[in-house]
């Protein structure tokens, strides 16, 4: 049909495909300004459509980043308000500890003191001086003699006693003065107690010192996430970030330690459950086996919530005290139990496993090979872990929550960027189209070239004449004015 088409003008396709094409030149000449005002039209509604989306997008992504900045906040005020809370309960740990024995101590430290100072009054009393007659029979010993037998006597009895009442004297110096030796030595371990006291005053005060130093860092911090503050909330979002990364590192380690829990039961749990019944395409025994592994989970979710180490529930964080510890040993009973069936459970997958050794080497004729003499060990092994693992997937709750807290920030700058760059193709879009209807333009205008230079042409001589006609009527104008 294409060939009837080209060949109907003349049998020879090229002046055929000339007439043509020198008809379709005309018809575009002729459809000049209808074509450039589609054209023209086209670009812009395209450009205003992409500017319209785009400026729609920049609002979106104005109330989007609005959106995440509160949430970075609130995640970082509820962070700081727990870190307060948990400074507050240290300093009331230690007014509770220490302070609360202040009355005590300080009366203990009166106590010794005053002993001190009563040992210390007793200490410093002046040593015990001669009788006042001393210095008179002194005086009279000291008389010279005149040779009289019985006044040598006297004299010689009178220093007798002289000399006897300054012995007593000195006996009596160095008795009270052994006695203040004993009361100092005495008044040492009241020194020793009383620093020793002074010391735990001393060491309670800088606790408090360092607590307050503490709230008055966390405090700073909760202004600062108060005012929105943007440094605030860029360093908010990279320890999120930090936290998205850390925990979701964290996930995936306990992922695979679920799927080592799984292996350890999911062969015994056939051997229990039956290995040929299928719930859909997976086995009922390995169903069950999962089933195990998220109730551990659970468990530890509802244990670390118990605690309070974990805020993914708020309806058990604001349960009262009692009926919290009861259910910190129910799920702590229920989470010992299953880590006990687990343990069973894979003692028992060693146990059919040498089974099937045996089967098999029953099958070949080689017949059953005695038991190894460190068989015990694997098998000891794979209880321990059965044990160790349902405690070590409790803990997921902590990474778990710190993952979902995070993911709310990486989600809204994900968000973020797909829209930021969304809106900037949507620009470049526009853009582009706006420039291609002027390519477009000039393109047409290239195709009709030939008529158009011969309507320049044309115009261009009916402009020179018109020109002519007007200069020659100027100048027989000039030429009447003048005659």
């Amino acid at each position: 049909m294409f060939n009837e088409i080209l060949t109907v003008w003349s049998s020879q396709p090229g002046i055929s495909a000339t007439i043509w094409l020198t008809i379709l030149v005309f018809v575009a000449y002729l459809a000049r300004n209808p074509a450039h005002a589609l054209i023209r039209s086209t670009g812009r509604a395209i450009y205003v459509a992409c500017r319209l989306f785009a400026t729609s997008l920049r609002h979106l992504e104005t109330s989007l980043q609005r959106r995440n900045k509160e949430v970075v906040l609130s995640l970082g005020q509820d962070a700081c308000e727990r870190a307060i809370e948990r400074e507050f309960h240290r300093v009331n740990a230690v007014v509770t500890r220490d302070l609360s024995a202040y009355p005590a101590l300080h009366r203990q430290i009166s106590d010794t003191i005053d002993k001190i100072e009563e040992d210390y009054q007793a200490a410093t009393d002046a040593p015990p001086l001669p009788p006042a007659w001393l210095e008179a029979v002194d005086s009279i010993a000291s008389i010279p003699r005149t040779g009289d037998a019985t006044v040598c006597t006297i004299l010689d009895n009178i220093g007798k006693t002289v000399e006897g009442a300054h012995q007593e004297t000195q006996k009596a110096y160095r008795k009270s003065t052994l006695e203040r030796h004993k009361l100092l030595g005495a008044m040492q371990p009241h020194w020793r107690n009383l620093g020793q006291s002074l010391t735990r005053v001393k060491d309670t005060i800088d606790g408090l010192e360092e607590r307050s130093t503490e709230i008055d860092k966390q405090m700073k911090s909760y202004e600062s996430i108060r005012n929105g503050e943007d440094t605030v909330t860029r360093t908010l979002s990279s320890s999120s970030l930090t936290q998205f990364f850390i925990s979701t590192l964290v996930l995936v380690i306990a992922v695979f330690g679920g799927l080592i829990n799984f292996q350890l039961i999911a062969m015994p749990m056939s051997e229990m459950v039956g290995g040929t019944s299928y719930i859909g395409p997976m086995r009922t025994s390995d169903i069950a086996a999962l089933v195990i592994i998220m109730v551990e989970i659970a468990m530890g979710l509802f244990l670390m919530e118990s605690l309070r180490i974990t805020h993914l529930f708020p309806i058990i964080g604001s349960m009262d005290d009692k009926m919290r510890k009861r259910m910190v040993v129910i799920t702590f009973s229920i989470l010992a139990i299953l880590a006990t069936v687990e343990a069973s459970l894979a003692y028992m997958r060693d146990l059919l496993a040498l089974d099937r050794e045996a089967l098999t080497q029953s099958l070949a004729g080689t017949g059953i090979i005695a038991e190894a003499e460190f068989r015990w060990i694997p098998s000891l092994g794979q209880m321990i872990m059965g044990f160790i693992l349902p405690f070590a997937l409790a803990f997921v709750a902590i990474p778990l929550e710190s993952f979902i807290h995070s993911l709310r920030t990486v989600l809204g700058m994900i968000a973020l960027s797909l829209i930021h760059s969304i809106a900037f193709i949507a620009r470049l879009i526009g853009g582009s189209a706006r420039q291609f209807s002027v390519m477009l333009v000039s393109l047409y205008d290239l195709f009709i070239m030939l008529p158009l230079g011969i309507e320049r042409l044309v115009a261009n001589s009916i402009k020179r004449r018109q020109t002519a006609d007007t200069d020659a009527e100027r100048n027989e104008i000039y030429m009447e004015e003048q005659s």
